[in-house]
């Protein structure tokens, strides 16, 4: 049970606290009205969004937190002794108690506020990489990872003489296990892998992948940036050793976001950044540094970005992944069998544990002619190679159509997609 906000939580609120839903509710069209975007028209159109993948819309409750926020109680935070400022840092370290809720994770200076995936993981690549990984050394990825958790370690690897070795993935998009598996060996320093592949929506076996690799002694990066807005996250029963999302995919705003680490071992790990915040003590002979979380949280953070993410974690705790599960399966089930359907339409990624992301190809027809021709009927999805460019390589397409959902899509949206890509086949005959 979600408990009921502090102080700090209706200060950041204000009146607009979500109340305790029934799960039922979140198949009701009145969730949307949550989301003021969809009360406005795209080329005349009633908005259909799928893209949430690449970014979610905002409810109402984290809009007002900002503009509450930066118009009653705006404030630096950590040195100020005047109300604003202690109010600004109560309601911001409330979010680092909120994530460690979220996440499962044993105790607040595991959580270290970021601007998002992609810094967390050069973070680590920067610090954890070059404690551990030297020439001759391998790190172990997955063929579907996303950009962002594959360049960081090239450029590791490029530096110290290491390799990175590719694990396999079926021709559903699903890892080969065994073969992730038996790529394991002492050469290997590092594993990392996305918890859900963001150009085929495909979930891995993350725990029995962390298993498996401390069985080696192994530490294991998960990139969660796809996993956290539809799944509930146990980093505790995942035992994995860090773990990253971003918060504008969480309906939070952009510019903030999460890396979680088992304390003892960001203990071990270098700053990243140096400046204020992250020291204990400054003279031009030398520098001492501030224990964990703050070590790797240097500058001015965004404040705003933090409190604002701690309103949408409240506003999706008080749903329930429960729930959220729920709808987004039943809503990639009906929006599968919808798409198999059409004539010409081949779905890329069919393992069989998925969130809610379908990316397609169509006979004939470029993904980004698909994307705009779908753009003239006001919805929304993405056109390209999703920043995986490997995985476009491995089903030998230059590029998907990709539709993602998020907690407020329906059917209707599901729909009007597949009416629009009726239009398209119209134009585009086999």
């Amino acid at each position: 049970m979600n408990p009921p906000p502090d102080d700090a939580e209706r200060l950041a609120l204000g009146t607009r606290a979500p109340g305790r839903r029934r799960n039922e509710a979140l198949l009701a069209e009145g969730l949307r009205n949550d989301f003021p975007i969809f009360r406005h028209l795209v080329r005349g159109r009633p908005l259909v969004y799928l893209d949430s993948a690449a970014s979610a819309q905002k409810p109402q409750v984290v809009l007002d937190t900002l503009h509450r926020f930066y118009s009653e109680g705006y404030s630096n935070i950590h040195r100020g002794v005047y109300l604003l400022s202690e109010e600004a840092t109560r309601i911001y370290e409330g979010t680092r108690e909120k994530v460690r809720r979220l996440l499962g994770a044993r105790e607040t200076r595991e959580i270290v506020f970021l601007r998002g995936t992609t810094e967390g993981l050069n973070l680590l690549a920067w610090t954890l990489g070059r404690q551990r990984v030297g020439a001759g050394d391998e790190i172990l990825l997955t063929h579907m990872e996303h950009h962002s958790n594959i360049v960081p370690w090239q450029l590791l690897c490029e530096q110290v003489g290491a390799k990175l070795v590719v694990a396999p993935i079926d021709d559903t998009g699903a890892l080969d296990l065994a073969a992730w598996t038996a790529l394991l060996s002492p050469r290997t320093k590092l594993v990392a892998a996305g918890h859900v592949s963001n150009a085929l929506g495909t979930v891995n076996p993350i725990k029995t992948m962390v298993q498996r690799a401390h069985a080696l002694g192994i530490p294991v990066v998960v990139d969660g940036a796809q996993a956290v807005p539809h799944l509930p996250i146990d980093v505790k029963d995942l035992d994995c050793d860090f773990y990253v999302f971003s918060g504008h995919k969480l309906y939070g705003p952009t510019g903030i976001g999460i890396l979680y680490g088992k304390a003892e071992l960001l203990e071990q790990l270098p700053p990243y950044q140096g400046g204020g915040d992250m020291i204990r003590s400054v003279s031009f002979a030398r520098s001492t540094f501030a224990p964990p979380p703050h070590r790797f949280e240097a500058g001015t953070p965004d404040i705003a970005g933090a409190i604002g993410l701690g309103a949408a974690i409240y506003y999706v705790e008080s749903i329930g992944f429960e729930a959220i599960v729920a709808h987004e399966q039943a809503l990639l089930a009906y929006a599968t069998e919808c798409l198999a359907a059409l004539p010409g339409l081949q779905l890329i990624g069919t393992a069989p544990e998925k969130v809610g992301v379908l990316s397609f190809v169509m006979d004939g027809v470029h993904p980004h002619d698909i994307g705009t021709l779908l753009d003239a009927e006001g919805i929304c999805v993405r056109a390209g190679h999703h920043c995986a460019q490997p995985v476009m390589e491995r089903f030998g397409v230059p590029a998907t159509t990709r539709a993602s959902f998020g907690l407020y899509n329906t059917q209707a949206d599901v729909d009007a997609l597949v009416a629009g890509l009726l239009k398209i086949r119209e134009l585009f005959p086999q």
